[in-house]
């Protein structure tokens, strides 16, 4: 039997993922319509979820990683008067609290509250290992366990629509943040019960929500032939932008791809992306505080 037709494509697509499908399930449809072997998701979307899930192809999936550094923002909205046991609408209500009569400028205050660099706990229902089990297997069994508080930082947190019975609101917020926790968090501010009813993503990073499609959009422009839907294909380096950028000459970058190191001066200690004197992208090194640039990645290697 004859091997199905691949193609040697790489970069990332910004896939403006719907409700319904997990991530997954998404990831399995990007990889058919582009006949490609190799893609991988990250900053992975619940199924009750929307929005923006960044897919890398081919050689790009060895960069997914660092994407997951990189800032986040959402639209969520929040239901008022009823906890769940996973925090999320997905959940059973376990309890139930009279509403508060507050104003929109009484949540405004309360809000304040949440911006700024904070401890959070994990919820149960995460995909966090635990001895090398995910915490949503312990939660489904009714164990709950101890998690270490985790850091995190909201950066701005501003309020869309208040009815009483829903919060809308558009956070800005560091990696790992958990959007199911903070709404039960202001819940608790409000004294009230609380549970994320509905979560959009819409940026990661410096991506913004113009750059995403959607499947059905996709499988459109499939209809086309192979190569109709290739321009929703990003550069690989894209996912990176959140990085500083250098450029060095062919000399220093022969130097590192022998696994040597070199210093100089006046580089942001912290990841970098490298570019040749032609514009090319390269991959990834890491400068040390004393200026030391080292291979953190490299394309090819």
């Amino acid at each position: 039997m004859a091997r199905p037709f691949k193609r040697p494509l790489q970069g990332l697509l910004l896939l403006n993922k719907a409700l319904g499908p997990s991530s997954n399930q998404a990831l399995q449809v990007i990889k058919k319509l582009f006949y490609v072997d190799k893609a991988g998701h990250t900053g992975t979307l619940d199924p009750l979820a929307s929005g923006m899930l960044p897919i890398c192809v081919g050689a790009a999936t060895r960069y997914a990683n660092y994407l997951l550094n990189a800032d986040k923002t959402y639209r969520a909205t929040i239901r008022l008067g009823q906890s769940t046991t996973t925090g999320d609408r997905e959940g059973k209500i376990v309890s139930e609290t009279a509403l508060p009569l507050l104003s929109e400028k009484d949540v405004v205050a309360v809000l304040k509250n949440f911006v700024g660099v904070q401890q959070q706990c994990p919820p149960m229902y995460s995909a966090i290992k635990q001895k090398g089990k995910p915490l949503y297997e312990l939660a489904r069994q009714g164990i709950e366990v101890e998690r270490p508080l985790r850091e995190i930082e909201i950066y701005a947190l501003e309020l869309i629509h208040y009815d009483l019975v829903t919060l809308t609101l558009e956070v800005h917020c560091s990696k790992g943040t958990y959007i199911r926790t903070l709404a039960e968090d202001i819940g608790k501010k409000l004294e009230c019960a609380a549970h994320l009813h509905a979560l959009h993503r819409l940026s990661i990073g410096a991506f913004q929500p113009d750059q995403m499609v959607s499947l059905v959009e996709l499988q459109a422009l499939a209809q086309k032939g192979v190569g109709a839907i290739d321009a929703w294909i990003l550069p690989m380096e894209e996912a990176l932008k959140h990085y500083p950028a250098f450029s060095v000459s062919q000399w220093w970058l022969q130097i590192l791809r022998q696994g040597k190191s070199f210093v100089c001066a006046g580089l942001a200690p912290g990841l970098q992306r490298l570019y040749s004197q032609d514009g090319q992208f390269h991959g990834l090194v890491m400068v040390d505080e004393l200026g030391c640039v080292r291979v953190e990645r490299l394309l090819g290697f």
